[in-house]
């Protein structure tokens, strides 16, 4: 990635110097030697992460699929919808909700001639706002080829940019831009952007960074209390981790959370919304107790919105630590997940009942573990029916043990 940055950020300087397009046209050309093709023919980008291994921005399963799997399939359309893209990246995501949008307003758009927009009278409007920090990301997104008609329109709208800060200087893209579609790129970090975007305003929110190991500081608490800010209470937001931090970081801002669609990997990624009835898919039992009762639980923290990445993640470890057997349980081999139930396995029970001693819970099968999980059981008093309250309840159950320890 670094030499193909190098090789665009070149590209940027020659444009400037000798004002032709020849040095765009022939990155365009080689760009692809850089990039891993998926499996529906669309192109994406392999990033340097966590010691020196690389991460790829899509599922190998299909890049732009993805985008109309795990972001526009579970956003409600309306007459006039209001979405922001979060690490635009390529601009998939934007494409596709600019793509799904002509479709179901019934808009005629075709790239390849340009200039055939037509306006069928409907008064359905899009406005989306994207947010994208690299400039070389961005970049990308202009030169590779498009893998959907719509892509184009994102094209236009990052050479704009790029232009607009200085990077470039031909206006090369041609594409018009719907009349009903209002598209603005920040190129800068979200966390500054979004204290500036109007409250209670976005029907979506498409929250797409790179793993929350890369960006910690895009899944924190904090920065979800401003997501919550900016969204409509029926909003929905979208995101392709299930990370349980991230989900826990989620609830603690004031979000119910599900479970979203699966597409190219094992697990569906995250919807959130204020709204319960947004809500269809509930967690998983294990997974709800590994949020609300293990140190796996502790959300990344952010308060003033300006830590970096090391940072939140070094005091995530010591936060973990210090919760771990006082006010959580342990998190090694999942304990709260065996909390009523027998264990077979000789050797995995005497880690588990170690972990539950610790708190003074005796056994997986104690009144005091019984109590922890009694959210979950529907034939209990204490049974709630959706996922952020029985978390918030067991966790309350938990607190209520660890006091009685002290």
């Amino acid at each position: 990635m670094d030499e193909l940055f190098s090789l665009i950020k070149n590209c940027f300087l020659k444009e400037f110097e000798t004002k032709s397009s020849e040095y765009r046209h022939e990155l365009s050309e080689h760009i692809l030697n850089y990039l891993d093709k998926t499996e529906d023919g669309s192109f994406t980008l392999n990033v340097k992460g966590i010691n020196d291994t690389y991460q790829r921005m899509h599922t190998i399963k299909g890049a732009i699929s993805e985008s109309f799997e795990k972001f526009i399939n579970p956003l409600e359309f309306k007459d006039n919808l209001n979405v922001l893209d979060i690490c635009s990246g390529l601009g998939y995501n934007t494409s596709a909700l600019i793509q799904e949008f002509l479709n179901k307003t019934e808009h005629n758009f075709d790239s390849s001639l340009n200039t055939n927009f037509k306006d069928n009278e409907s008064e359905s409007r899009l406005h989306i706002d994207m947010v994208e920090i690299s400039p070389y990301i961005l970049a990308v997104g202009l030169f590779i080829p498009s893998p959907i008609d719509s892509h184009s329109i994102v094209q236009k709208i990052i050479e704009s940019k790029l232009i607009e800060d200085g990077f470039l200087k031909l206006n090369l893209k041609k594409t018009p831009i719907p009349k009903n579609i209002e598209l603005n790129l920040f190129c800068e970090d979200v966390r500054t952007t979004i204290k500036r975007l109007p409250s209670n305003y976005y029907d979506g929110i498409f929250l797409d960074p790179f793993s929350p190991d890369l960006c910690p500081e895009l899944f924190t608490v904090d920065f979800f209390k401003q997501l919550k800010n900016v969204i409509k209470d029926d909003g929905i937001l979208t995101s392709y981790t299930s990370s349980i931090p991230v989900r826990s970081g989620l609830i603690e801002a004031g979000f119910h959370v599900g479970i979203g669609p699966i597409f190219g990997r094992k697990r569906g990624g995250t919807i959130a919304s204020l709204s319960l009835s947004k809500i269809e898919k509930d967690l998983s039992p294990d997974n709800e107790r590994l949020i609300a009762l293990s140190d796996l639980g502790i959300p990344f923290r952010d308060a003033n919105l300006n830590l970096t990445s090391d940072k939140i993640l070094d005091n995530r470890k010591k936060e973990r630590l210090n919760a771990r057997s006082n006010y959580k349980l342990s998190s090694t081999v999942k304990t709260p997940v065996f909390l009523g139930k027998d264990i077979e396995d000789e050797k995995l029970k005497k880690r588990v009942l170690k972990n539950l001693n610790q708190l003074n819970i005796s056994s997986t099968s104690s009144k005091e573990a019984i109590f922890l999980i009694s959210p979950q059981n529907k034939n209990n008093e204490d049974f709630t029916n959706n996922s952020r309250d029985r978390i918030r309840k067991m966790n309350s159950n938990l607190q209520t043990i660890v006091k009685m320890k002290k």
